[in-house]
Parts: C-alpha cells; sequence; structure tokens
C-alpha cells in the first residue's frame, strides 16, 4: 500500500495508528546488559549498519541525527535488484523491506548503541508486517546482520527486552542475514528534512526525533 494518498483517508489511519502506538511501551529501554558482541576493527574505520522498521523516511530521519553516523541511505533489502523499485515493493510481493544504510563509526557509537536508538524511538518493534498506518510485508520489523557478532548481538538484545517484557507485546522483528541493499529513489532520500510539514511526517516522524532528543541528549546531535 503506497503512502500517497488521499488527505482524508491519510487522516482516519493516522488517527487509528496513533491510538496504536499509544498502548505501546515507550519509554526509554534499557542499555544491552552484556558488552557488545560487535567490537570496532582494529585500526578503526567505519562500519555499516542496515535496518528496517516501517516507513524508510522517519528512520532515516532519527538515524541522521545521531552522534557517530556519517551516512544513512534510504533503500530496500531482502529482495532482488530487478524488482527493487518503489512502485513494486509498495505491492508487498517482492520480498524487499523498506530499510536504511547506516554508515557509523564504532569509535563514537557502539553497535549495541544504534539498536537501542532503533527499538526505543525509530519504529515499534512489536507490529508484525506493518508500521502504524503503513501495512505489508515491505514495512516488516527486520534486522539484516553482515556477521555472527551483529546477528548474536541483536539476537540477544531481543532476548533481554522480551525478557524484561519492555513492551506490552512480543517483539517480531526478524534477525536475518544481509544479502544486498538498494539505495531507493532520489525522492525518498532525506525525504523527513525537505517535507517537515507534510501530514504524514508530522503525526508520524516528527515525534520519533522528539523522543531521540529527549531520551538520547548524550547521542542526538542538531
Amino acid at each position: 500500500m503506497s503512502r500517497f494518498r488521499t488527505t482524508a483517508h491519510f487522516l482516519v489511519l493516522v488517527s487509528a495508528a496513533s491510538l496504536l502506538v499509544g498502548e505501546t511501551a515507550r519509554a526509554q529501554i534499557p542499555a544491552f546488559a552484556a558488552a557488545s558482541h560487535v567490537t570496532p576493527p582494529k585500526g578503526g574505520g567505519e562500519q555499516i549498519a542496515v535496518f528496517a522498521g516501517g516507513c524508510f523516511w522517519g528512520v532515516d530521519a532519527v538515524f541522521k541525527h545521531v552522534r557517530g553516523v556519517s551516512s544513512v541511505v534510504s533503500g530496500y533489502s531482502g529482495g532482488g535488484a530487478a524488482a527493487a523499485r518503489y512502485g513494486v515493493v509498495s505491492t508487498g510481493t517482492t520480498g524487499h523491506a523498506e530499510s536504511v544504510q547506516i554508515t557509523y563509526d564504532p569509535s563514537q557509537i557502539s553497535y549495541s548503541d544504534l539498536l537501542r536508538v532503533f527499538f526505543s524511538v525509530a519504529h515499534d518493534p512489536t507490529q508484525r508486517n506493518r508500521q502504524g498506518p503503513d501495512v505489508g510485508t515491505q514495512y516488516r520489523s527486520a534486522i539484516f546482520y553482515a556477521s555472527e557478532a551483529e546477528q548474536a548481538t541483536a539476537q540477544a538484545y531481543i532476548d533481554q527486552l522480551n525478557k524484561a517484557r519492555v513492551f506490552s507485546g512480543p517483539i517480531v522483528t526478524q534477525v536475518v542475514p544481509f544479502e544486498r541493499f538498494y539505495p531507493a529513489e532520489d525522492y525518498h532520500q532525506n525525504y523527513l528534512a525537505l517535507h517537515a510539514d507534510q501530514p504524514y511526517i508530522v503525526f508520524n516522524d516528527a515525534p520519533k526525533l522528539r523522543r531521540l532528543k529527549e531520551q538520547f541528549p548524550a547521542l542526538y546531535r542538531q
């Protein structure tokens, strides 16, 4: 289902989504109890993480404001190259998830802290194959790991959060191997900054930035 819809239909969906999100715990979640399995590479160097958390517009905006992140690209992961186009992915039949590719400096922010932001403010990890008003497998919650260390860290953190019952329901985030990432069309990049007054952004994504600033002041950058 495309997000480009009539205003009346959109506002009805937003109202329902707001009620749904309100039922889920939105307090700051605890830090990862154990040391991260993902250690910085010897000699430094940037790393890449790929997350999917519903519409990539808001997830992209959140991580662009995280200290230690140098680049965020909106795109598609989980499907093949031929169908990695918004109009086709929006059918929910291609296997892709709207995703973000995050380039970060592990000497400034850890993979575990990226996960903490992802689960705390970037999306609701208890919604299966949807996120707020957006419905379909392309809006699923997923972590695409590139190493066994990333896999272990992500799964251990999910287990910790479920055991602590941080959310009102179980976390449905998939932890799956990374294969390919396909950048989305240019008009999807940096979408929140370029369309801050759009109703979808105002109701669904702007609150994520406010929560990031309030809950993670040490990680937030203007």
